[in-house]
């Protein structure tokens, strides 16, 4: 039960010390959370208030299921993109069905995340590269910077790639209203410097850095404040300033996404894009806290506490949702020893939506665009392309590749074309795996490449050592090099396959085995193998492989060589080891 219910394992050490810095980390993210969580909901193309929905249930759920002790659970940039992406293509903002289908999808998200929880699917999320997240990280980054240019310049534009955004911005720039400029610029500055300016102020004021650094996140809450202050008392409003307008005070009432199966169809690959990419995210973000704190995270565990949240977040009618860094880190940073501490943060979000959601009826989107921007800003990563090309050039190319395809066609296009190009870089890599032929070191019992090392040889033996496991895609390229061999050298009596890095060999590659046993046996050449680790030797024996074999299996290369070219063995051994 514990393993389901994280919550029966931490709740029994729960003590008073513990709930009173849980409550003062959930004030802390309660008060960030909040504009947060209303610039997110304006990202997805939803009513705001949609935003706080989406943060109180999933919070709550995952304090009952999450194995970490320091997520915060929520709304985030890039789903909130992904959620407008797809949804915008089923049903005009603002209407019922856009609502619906988001609700849908989250409800969706959450059915396949805990799926793959249950059947233990979690290392599925290994095949989105780094390369290929950080690259539409970066892309999705620009995307959501550029997307807010429009309640920053407070004109009507659209579009779900940075080139149909960049042609509509271009086409209504004319209609620029200057008050929102003002406000958009203002904030976004302002936040800009609240980073670092502001925690160096009121150290300089005498403040304890923690206090300090605490005060320092609380920015956005005072730009809100500020901007919403200064809408209502100049009447910016009635100049052209668009404000979030009435916000329904009350908590969220349960509800069911639409049972329909169309929607379900069509909402099915991006609910599975959005889940995965948001365990990912999840993931990274939970491990990295945990290892601090000398903790673990249970992945299969948190598909569950994830895939649970955005049921829960569609129940009370919220979207997707998963765990962000920025809320993480500061949930973390301000002593939360449990997911008590989300728990707590619900009750404050949803206090503020009983109580305080009509004072925030003079706030200008361009104060939510500019949280926005400042905070996806953080998420782009240019430099990576550098790093990545100077270590890896087939990574790069994926990287590129995301970051590209994301940029022109969008956040699903994207990302469906960095894994498919991930996949096909790691299967045509495996297809040709490094290999070596290797010789014996004078001197030792060890075995090195001969183009590497100065070693001995015996023209009678070719040792090849592969380094990787044998599987389909590399089966042919093992035969043929084996064959290459031989018929360049006709002194050639014995083949030793040396096999410590081999790992795995499937159907199609024991096949390949069998069938270069059988023509090395027609050329009068013995195959044997050496160094071949016990799980692989297991499951040889099962097969037809070893016993046909027309050579045999040695513990240790030098084994090998000592019983094949005896004379060979002694005389490397009598050598001097060349270092």
């Amino acid at each position: 039960m514990k393993r389901f219910f994280p919550i029966l394992d931490w709740s029994r050490s729960y003590t008073r010390e513990t709930l009173s810095q849980d409550l003062v980390a959930a004030l802390i993210v309660t008060i960030m959370l909040i504009p947060q969580s209303l610039a997110y909901a304006l990202l997805a193309g939803l009513p705001a208030q949609v935003g706080l929905y989406a943060s109180i249930a999933p919070l709550v759920i995952y304090a009952i299921f999450g194995s970490s002790r320091a997520l915060a659970v929520g709304p985030v940039a890039v789903a909130s993109l992904m959620t407008a992406a797809a949804v915008g293509d089923l049903a005009a903002q603002g209407t019922p069905e856009y609502l619906g289908a988001a609700i849908a999808l989250a409800f969706l998200s959450g059915l396949m995340l805990l799926a793959m929880g249950f059947l233990r699917l979690g290392f599925l999320a290994n095949f989105l590269s780094h390369p290929v997240i950080s690259g539409f990280i970066t892309a999705s980054g620009i995307i959501i910077a550029a997307a807010q240019l429009k309640h920053i310049f407070g004109i009507n534009a659209g579009g779900h790639s940075l080139y149909e955004l960049t042609l509509s911005i271009s086409a209504h720039i004319h209609e620029i209203n200057w008050p929102t400029l003002g406000i958009g610029i203002f904030t976004t500055g302002f936040l800009f410097w609240a980073r670092k300016g502001l925690k160096r102020m009121l150290l300089k004021q005498g403040l304890q850095p923690k206090l300090a650094d605490i005060l320092a996140k609380t920015g956005p809450v005072a730009a809100v404040a500020l901007t919403t202050l200064a809408t209502f008392a100049l009447g910016l409003d009635t100049q052209g300033v668009k404000v979030v307008g009435q916000i329904p005070s009350g908590l969220p009432v349960p509800t069911l996404p639409p049972l329909d199966l169309q929607l379900w169809l069509k909402i099915a690959t991006p609910a599975l894009l959005i889940a995965v990419i948001g365990y990912v995210e999840t993931i990274s973000v939970a491990s990295t806290l945990a290892a601090k704190r000398r903790q673990r995270v249970d992945p299969d565990q948190e598909l569950i506490a994830l895939g649970a949240a955005n049921v829960g977040s569609a129940m009370s009618g919220g979207f997707p949702v998963t765990g962000g860094f920025s809320r993480s880190v500061v949930n973390f940073d301000a002593g939360a020893q449990t997911p008590a501490a989300g728990a707590y943060t619900a009750i404050g979000i949803a206090i503020a939506t009983l109580f305080f959601t009509p004072a925030l009826y003079y706030l200008p989107k361009a104060t939510l665009a500019g949280t926005i921007i400042v905070a996806v800003l953080s998420l782009i990563d240019l430099g990576a392309l550098r790093r990545t090309w100077r270590y890896s050039t087939s990574d790069f190319a994926a990287m590129a590749a995301t970051i590209l395809v994301t940029l022109g066609f969008g956040v699903e296009a994207g990302v469906i074309s960095g894994v498919s190009l991930s996949i096909f870089l790691h299967l045509y890599r495996t297809s040709k795996p490094h290999y070596a032929v290797v010789g014996q070191v004078p001197g030792t019992e060890h075995f090195r490449n001969i183009k590497r090392h100065e070693v001995q040889v015996s023209p009678e033996i070719f040792s090849i050592r592969i380094d990787e496991s044998l599987y389909f895609p590399n089966a042919r390229f093992l035969e043929d090099t084996i064959y290459a061999a031989i018929a360049n050298d006709p002194i050639i009596k014995h083949v030793i396959l040396v096999a410590p890095a081999i790992n795995f060999i499937d159907a199609s590659a024991l096949e390949s085995l069998e069938a270069i046993n059988q023509r090395l046996k027609d050329a009068g050449v013995q195959l044997h193998l050496s160094e071949v680790k016990g799980p692989v030797m297991d499951r040889l024996r099962r097969s037809d492989l070893v016993e046909d074999l027309t050579g045999e299996v040695f513990l240790t290369q030098y084994d090998a060589v000592s019983k094949l070219a005896p004379d060979s063995a002694k005389k490397a051994m009598r050598g001097k080891r060349q270092v």
